[in-house]
């Protein structure tokens, strides 16, 4: 519950940016972020994770950005950049070898566990498959910016098509993984 709760401020975005455009979606993401950040701080007394932190930089800056220099944001293209800031979080978070799903499977595990190789895979592979949904629809961004006669309801396909199959391996490969390390 709380990787899809962190995934809050992308749903205001895309809410807001279709009812009130492009700089209001930004500025109630951003306000939606540091909320989640603040509320682990203050409320539950702990860090914030890297998807709620990479979250707050990147809306915050966004926000800022179209505020100071006003540019005409085309909605392919403020998706196109929160979508790939969103991509670059979750690719940082591996490179940085905290794979984002691992600060929240350990909420949901038992302590003696986090420190089993196929704890530490299982979250890799997770977190690499969100990348790829991620970067499905990045993809899907670039080609509504640079194909404009391309149909935006296949962006909005790939969109869904991309977080449902992330959503549901999440579902299914930890049982798997766990069947894999009892053998």
């Amino acid at each position: 519950m709380g990787a899809l709760l962190a995934f809050a401020p992308f749903l205001a975005f895309a809410v807001v940016t279709r009812f009130a455009g492009a700089a209001w979606g930004l500025q109630a993401a951003a306000v939606l972020s540091l909320c989640l950040v603040a509320w682990d701080i203050v409320g539950r007394k702990r860090s914030p994770k890297i998807l709620e932190i990479g979250s707050l930089v990147l809306f915050s800056a966004l926000a800022i950005y179209t505020l100071a220099a006003r540019p005409e944001w085309s909605v392919a293209g403020v998706r196109l950049f929160v979508d790939g800031g969103l991509l670059l979080i979750v690719l940082i978070s591996i490179g940085v070898r905290q794979p984002f799903t691992l600060q929240y499977a350990r909420e949901a595990t038992d302590p003696s566990i986090w420190q089993h190789p196929a704890f530490k895979r299982a979250n890799y592979i997770i977190t690499a498959v969100w990348a790829l949904a991620f970067a499905a629809m990045v993809l899907a961004d670039l080609l509504w910016v640079y194909v404009p006669t391309l149909p935006p309801m296949v962006g909005v396909i790939v969109t869904i098509a991309a977080l449902v199959g992330a959503v549901k391996f999440t579902s299914w490969y930890p049982a798997r993984a766990r069947a894999r390390a009892g053998a």
